[in-house]
């Protein structure tokens, strides 16, 4: 099986624009306008099974990005299919628990990827990494995504989504507009070079400001150190979860996951930042709230 080595391919970019003072792009705009309804809709009236579904299909179509920045041949596709089949059995486990433990998919999996690996033929000093990459991809995006499959059968799980979709959205647009208007000073300029201080600042302040909305108007059960903590936490691991992809797309010498969504990339691209707020959020509501 031929592969891309993380890191080998330089990347060649357009240099980008300065930090403070780019034009807005109308088009990131018009995809949540389609999204927004159509979620709020599967969510609040459609039972939890539709959630899942949803949850599902990104996962499978952020995971077969991922794949496809690391395996470059068609021979990869058994490999591809062990990684969507053991993710959905994943998924599956965590939003019906009388299905499969999650931990007995997850062992089912290291043994199956190994052993499918190890009896590969071709290229067999890379078996193993191969199928360290197909394990952890499946761990990277079933644990994290399926955290929001936990927090919908939470009581008020409704609601939790709304919140932590709400909070991610917050977090990733104040730090958008604030650092394009007002950015000066770089965040972490060798993983993502539009990533600024007052951007970050703009998060924090943006999302905090989202909390205690949703607070006032279909969380009442948040106080308000839950809406500051929230604010702050959420944020931060957005950002975390976004420069953690920046830096694997530059290893693999590419900017954007795909182009499934206009003026926004890939999947993945999108699902960045959810991949660390989810799980942050879900143990914060578990750990302080019940």
């Amino acid at each position: 099986m031929t592969r891309n080595p993380l890191g080998a391919v330089p990347i060649r970019q357009p240099a980008d624009p300065p930090l403070a003072g780019r034009r807005v792009d109308v088009w990131r705009i018009v995809p949540a306008l389609i999204f927004i309804p159509f979620f709020y809709v599967l969510v609040r009236y459609l039972p939890a099974t539709a959630f899942f579904a949803l949850v599902a299909v990104a996962g499978l179509l952020a995971l077969l990005e991922f794949y496809r920045l690391y395996f470059r041949h068609t021979r990869a596709v058994p490999a591809i299919a062990l990684g969507c089949g053991f993710l959905g059995l994943l998924l599956a486990s965590l939003h019906w628990p009388g299905l499969a433990s999650e931990r007995t998919v997850l062992v089912l999996m290291v043994l199956t990827v190994l052993m499918t690996r190890l009896a590969a033929r071709d290229q067999l000093q890379h078996c193993l990494a191969d199928a360290a990459v197909v394990g952890f991809v499946v761990l990277y995006i079933g644990l994290t995504l399926g955290s929001l499959l936990l927090t919908r059968a939470l009581p008020d799980g409704v609601f939790l989504i709304f919140f932590v979709f709400l909070m991610t959205w917050a977090g990733d647009t104040g730090a958008y507009y604030a650092g394009m208007w007002l950015g000066r000073t770089p965040l972490a300029p060798a993983i993502s070079p539009n990533k600024t201080v007052e951007g970050l600042i703009g998060g924090f302040l943006l999302a905090v400001v989202v909390a205690f909305l949703a607070r006032a108007w279909f969380l009442p059960v948040f106080t308000v150190i839950d809406c500051l903590a929230t604010g702050i936490l959420l944020t931060a691991a957005g950002v975390l979860g976004d420069l953690t992809e920046s830096a694997m797309k530059r290893s693999a010498g590419v900017k954007d996951s795909g182009s499934l969504i206009p003026a926004h990339g890939g999947m993945l691209d999108r699902l960045d930042s959810l991949l660390f707020t989810a799980p942050v959020f879900y143990y914060y509501v578990v750990l302080v709230k019940l």
